[in-house]
């Protein structure tokens, strides 16, 4: 079979580099113009990505030093819940051992104490990964995923493990059609299988073939963005193994810390704040100097078939939702992922054509509903932004939590109202706990039990003593091991 991918960057190269490692049997070629920019700013990535990184068999050493990387541990919210609020969720499974064996005893610890910080949930279900996190902190026993630069990401890859791909420098001036889709390139360039990342322009299937879009602005406010780069001011205390996210005025504000720099970025709604007004609001948060200022249109959404005849869309050529959560490089490895299961077979019917499209959208759904989540459960009410994200009618599949999307979210739901336990899958308790938003309250505890709630405070007791316990001995045991600085001197940047 002969591939052809249409776009460079993060995600024309993570494609390359994927078909070359599992596919080495096709005839694989990139095209890329020199004269369109990349969007560029995918720098901070889910734990995910180590499953791709270990299918490729890359080590963190390989790559990390070529692109200007750090380890990340976690992503914290700032003023998300409220102004002054903050709260964690990291990476990796819950510890949950010993008599403190659920979610929700630590919620019996907020309802003895209703002063207890929402931010101390992640630190007594995760007290060994958030022990590294909040003493900044690191070793590879951990669950990690990366900060790193894409642009360099790309170019690493393209260099190291896309020898054998064919690289076209060229601009994509005409896309010839027949019956089955793509015929030519240019009247030259003919494959069997034409690969779009090509980015939010979509030239084969948004452009050329013109499959409609699904938009998903009804349900995520912002569509714009303002990125940069700014310097360490000190570098040992503000390089952290956790990208910081935090809500100001029309949107909120990513902080990525690399080896060399920090990357950052205001994504906002344009329904709110015109251009210059959210470049102004983003210059006065950083408070400090930065290189270029980059701006961003997103098209938030998914076209409605991924897969159209013999062309596939990766990366923000299919869709996108928003930078929250670091979902960008995600969609790329996890299509990718739908991509090579699709084409183990000598012939690809158009039945797994559209099964790739149904496994793919069904992910991205559950992303997008879980990255709503966090605006439908803020209380900020302080500007117009924040007001109608609070006033919203939000989507029936928000407000019902259908357990097909928001995995974990709608077990929760329900069980308020029987057995009281969260569940642990996907990382809704986090975001839900930081919200304030409690699997059970007192009132719901007394309706349907037997016993009073000074008698149920009683029995509470020895597992609240558990989690403080667990959360100060991880503490302990950590506290001798690398700065993460340090750590990335040792290893990495030697």
């Amino acid at each position: 079979m002969k591939i052809i991918i249409v776009g460079g960057g993060s995600a024309g190269w993570m494609t390359a580099a994927t078909l070359q490692s599992q596919l080495p049997q096709h005839q694989i070629s990139l095209i890329e113009s020199k004269n369109i920019s990349i969007t560029g700013v995918g720098e901070s990535t889910l734990g995910r990505i180590k499953d791709w990184t270990r299918l490729l068999k890359i080590e963190d050493k390989d790559f990390m030093k070529d692109t200007d990387a750090s380890y990340k541990l976690s992503i914290k919210f700032t003023d998300f819940y409220k102004k002054k609020s903050q709260f964690h969720y990291p990476f990796g499974p819950p510890e949950l051992e010993g008599n403190a064996a659920f979610l929700n005893d630590w919620w019996f610890k907020k309802l003895s104490n209703p002063k207890t910080s929402n931010s101390d949930y992640a630190e007594c279900i995760f007290p060994t990964q958030m022990a590294y996190v909040n003493q900044n902190k690191f070793d590879t026993s951990r669950e990690h995923a990366f900060h790193f630069d894409a642009v360099k990401f790309g170019i690493w890859l393209r260099d190291n493990r896309c020898k054998k791909v064919k690289h076209i420098i060229d601009d994509i001036v005409s896309v010839e059609q027949d019956k089955n889709g793509i015929k030519s390139l240019n009247n030259k360039y003919k494959a069997d299988l034409y690969i779009d990342c090509t980015g939010f322009k979509s030239l084969l299937l948004g452009k050329s073939l013109k499959e409609p879009f699904e938009s998903y602005a009804d349900m995520l406010p912002n569509d714009s963005a303002w990125a940069t780069r700014i310097k360490y001011k000190n570098k040992k205390k503000e390089l952290v193994p956790y990208t910081n996210c935090t809500a100001i005025q029309n949107g909120w504000v990513w902080n990525i810390p690399l080896w060399s720099r920090i990357g950052t970025g205001y994504v906002y709604s344009s329904k709110f704040v015109d251009d210059e007004t959210a470049l102004k609001e983003f210059k006065k948060h950083l408070g400090q100097e930065a290189l270029e200022f980059k701006k961003i249109k997103m098209r938030v959404g998914i076209h409605n078939r991924l897969w159209v005849k013999n062309v596939v869309a990766i990366g923000l050529s299919a869709g996108f939702i928003e930078p929250l959560e670091s979902n960008g490089l995600f969609s790329v490895h996890d299509f990718l992922w739908h991509l090579l299961r699709s084409l183990q077979r000598e012939k690809v019917t158009q039945w797994e054509k559209d099964n790739f499209t149904y496994r793919c959208k069904k992910t991205f759904k559950q992303f997008s509903e879980f990255v709503a989540m966090h605006y439908a459960l803020s209380v900020r009410d302080d500007t117009p932004y924040w007001r109608h994200c609070f006033n919203k009618q939000w989507c029936d599949k928000l407000i019902t939590l259908q357990q097909d999307h928001l995995v974990g979210f709608q077990s929760i739901a329900h069980n308020k109202m029987h057995d009281f336990h969260f569940d642990q899958r996907g990382g809704m308790h986090c975001i839900a706990a930081g919200m304030n938003w409690s699997p059970t309250d007192i009132p719901t505890l007394v309706y349907n039990n037997y016993r009073s709630i000074e008698n149920m405070k009683k029995d509470w007791i020895p597992l609240i003593k558990e989690l403080n316990y667990k959360k100060q001995n991880a503490i302990e045991k950590t506290k001798y091991k690398l700065n993460l600085l340090d750590y990335l001197k040792k290893y990495i940047y030697t």
